[in-house]
């Protein structure tokens, strides 16, 4: 529903190039678009995603399966907190500025 709070989600479009950019420019947002499961693990791991990404043109419904089961069972690696952190900084930086 419009104007609620969630801590996930999953886009869709095209390429999945357009959404990826859109939902990254919404602070909070960590949108990646991913073609494979591996790099959705990834994602969760290394980069704590909070919006998943695929392309409607690339992702065959298979693929987009084992996608999703990917990125719903991991989490981020305690390991990678301070990177994380440094990219919130990052955000923190540049969303306060009009």
């Amino acid at each position: 529903m419009a104007g609620q709070t969630v801590e996930e989600g999953i886009l869709f479009c095209w390429t999945g190039t357009g959404v990826s950019i859109a939902a990254n420019k919404v602070p909070g947002i960590r949108a990646a678009l991913v073609r494979d499961a591996e790099t959705a693990k990834g994602t969760r791991w290394w980069n704590d995603v909070n919006v998943l990404v695929m392309s409607l043109r690339a992702t065959s419904p298979a693929i987009a399966k084992e996608i999703l089961a990917a990125w719903f069972t991991e989490q981020v690696k305690p390991e990678e907190l301070d990177c994380i952190q440094l990219v919130t900084a990052i955000e923190q930086k540049y969303s306060s500025q009009t």
